[in-house]
């Protein structure tokens, strides 16, 4: 958890209690039990520690694992297991002690959340702060065990799938720690309940409210506005929500009905449909739709700590005003290290502006011109060879830019791009990362977008109903969000943005075929979702091949200026999909505990 929400913690506890010295060191290091039930703020440390553990990587790290990018860093963790590396006991992706760390202190605080005298002059207050809190345990537990499933649920030698070690009660040293795994239909119904107890405990939002709008349980206990709204209203923004909860309760269904769980998993697409439909329908369904979304990281207004909340992003951590993601990532031109550099493979994944792939006869490509009239969101992501960021033309082909400079040259240098490209979303221009004329700018980084949720309701809807069905009555299909996502990016369109005769034909194309959908839909995902750590674990969940080979774009110039673009082969990926599709458990942690069964393939 971020520092702004912990001293917001600090800030309520203060708040409530009544003149003893919060801060004030105890006289020994060693507490007792007891203690937590006098002192709040003790006692709340317990659930910051679930904070603290969030497993959220806020800046782009694991795509250069996959087929959309690699790094220039010879050093990163993720490109040696991407080229072999990757085994039980050197995993990069591991959540394994992270997580259960976090879940013991979780369970934990759920003991003696009820005992805790978080407001003792005041019932309502009371009885508020601990419904909040243990709202707020329920779903971090419930986030704690899906990123769990997501990184080591897998099938072992007995076909049989299975997903971690169920732990509700904390451990302590009487314990039996040689816990089997239970199976991955058992952790997913433990998550779920943890959600709905979650949303059953917290608001759907933090907002400060009026009188007539307090719920009667606490009305009844004697609760007034100024204590309400202490405990629920807007200054607990950034805590778990109700509506974050079930986030997470539908993102935990997504994973359970995709092709590599859902024969064992007990979920189908079918219910994962209908969970992201109910999280979409609290903001309107299709209404709710943000037509910045794409670009969320852009809106320079929006980023100051001044601006309201944005439409896009349901749960972020705190503003940060920094240049680090522009020091890692911008061209050595400007000052970078241009760590993560996008793949050939991804760029072709980028539509023509008609909307139709690359590939397609009719779509116009141009391979002696590859980037023209294509799809707006590549130069939204991607800075590719000519193009203009912070009034420097950035050549990344094999010849120098007009100052006669190559340091973004292809392979130039230990800080130029190996692919031939240079990552540009997430990352402002107005920032400048040189030490000696440092400017930092105001960064989000957002945990759960609503367009990833979008998504994976057009991915579970299509899987469940087809591209144009709404048999819920939801009031919105598959085809639905796809249309509105691909308008968004400008697809269908001519260069002055005015429709094409005939609009996104290639989307109508898709929509009469439920497999041309679901490839559609998976290609958008990896557009909308790029360098947000989303890849990895999709190419996962679906069972497509992990080790295609990462291309590049090598480009020349000959003396009469005409260009020529090679693509070329940059990285070997050295996966063996036969078994890791499923994470590895820690082989320490096997072979402590003769209970704890492998995934099958690793040792």
């Amino acid at each position: 958890m971020k520092t702004k929400n912990i001293i917001l913690y600090l800030t309520v506890l203060l708040t409530m209690c009544s003149c003893q010295d919060m801060f004030e060191p105890a006289d020994e290091n060693n507490r007792q039990e007891d203690a937590m039930y006098e002192e709040s703020k003790y006692a709340a440390g317990l659930l910051m520690y679930g904070y603290s553990r969030l497993p959220y990587i806020t800046t782009c790290q694991t795509d250069v694992a996959t087929d959309d990018a690699v790094t220039n860093n010879t050093n990163s963790g993720y490109l040696n297991m991407a080229t072999g590396t990757w085994a039980s006991d050197n995993d990069p992706m591991s959540q394994w002690n992270s997580c259960k760390d976090a879940i013991q202190y979780i369970n934990k605080f759920l003991t003696i959340v009820d005992k805790v005298k978080w407001a003792p002059s005041a019932a309502s207050k009371q009885q508020m702060f601990i419904d909040r809190l243990k709202g707020e345990a329920y779903g971090l537990r419930a986030l704690m065990y899906y990123y769990l499933l997501q990184a080591h649920g897998g099938y072992a030698d007995d076909d049989i799938l299975y997903g971690v070690p169920l732990l509700t009660a904390p451990e302590d040293g009487s314990s039996d720690f040689n816990q089997p795994r239970a199976l991955f239909s058992d952790c997913v119904k433990l998550c779920f309940a943890d959600c709905d107890s979650a949303m059953k405990y917290l608001p759907m939002d933090y907002v400060d409210v009026a009188y007539d709008e307090i719920p009667a349980k606490y009305k009844e206990l004697g609760a007034e506005i100024t204590g309400y709204n202490l405990v629920f209203g807007t200054r607990s923004r950034g805590l778990m929500s109700g509506k974050i909860a079930e986030a997470i309760k539908a993102q935990v269904a997504l994973l359970a009905a995709s092709p590599a769980f859902r024969d064992q998993s007990g979920v189908t697409s079918e219910e994962a449909a209908v969970l992201c439909a109910n999280v979409l329908k609290r903001i309107g369904g299709m209404d709710g739709f943000d037509a910045t979304g794409n670009i969320w990281y852009k809106l320079k207004a929006k980023l100051e700590p001044s601006a309201s909340e944005m439409p896009e992003i349901l749960w972020r951590a705190d503003r940060r005003k920094d240049a680090s993601q522009e020091r890692e990532n911008f061209p050595p031109t400007l000052y970078g290290n241009g760590r993560v550099n996008p793949s050939q493979n991804l760029v072709d994944a980028f539509p023509m502006r008609n909307g139709r792939p690359i590939t397609d006869p009719n779509s116009g490509y141009d391979p002696k011109n590859p980037y023209a009239n294509r799809d707006l969101r590549l130069d939204d992501n991607i800075l590719y060879n000519g193009m203009t960021f912070r009034k420097t033309v950035i050549i990344t082909g094999t010849y120098p830019n007009d100052k006669d400079e190559s340091l973004d040259n292809i392979n130039y240098g230990g800080t130029s791009t190996r692919t031939g490209y240079y990552m540009k979303k997430l990352l402002r221009d107005d920032v400048s990362p040189l030490q000696s004329s440092l400017v930092e700018q105001q960064h989000i980084y957002p945990r759960i977008r609503y367009t990833e949720l979008f998504l994976a309701y057009a991915e579970a809807a299509n899987d469940a109903w087809g591209p144009k069905a709404d048999p819920t009555g939801v009031g919105f299909t598959a085809y639905d969000v796809i249309k509105a996502i691909r308008g968004r990016a400008g697809l269908g369109t001519d260069e002055w943005g005015l429709p094409l005769p005939e609009g996104d034909a290639y989307l109508e194309e898709c929509a009469a075929d439920q497999a041309k959908m679901t490839d559609l839909i998976r290609n958008e995902r990896r557009i909308e979702l790029c360098f947000e750590n989303k890849r990895f674990w999709d190419l996962r969940r679906w069972k497509m091949p992990l080790n295609e080979g990462v291309k590049g774009m090598q480009i020349d110039r000959d003396e009469d200026g005409v260009l020529t673009y090679t693509v070329i082969d940059v990285e070997e990926r050295k996966y063996d999909s036969s078994y890791q599709w499923y994470g590895p458990i820690p082989k320490g942690e096997v072979l402590k505990w003769s209970n704890l069964k492998q995934n099958k393939g690793w040792r």
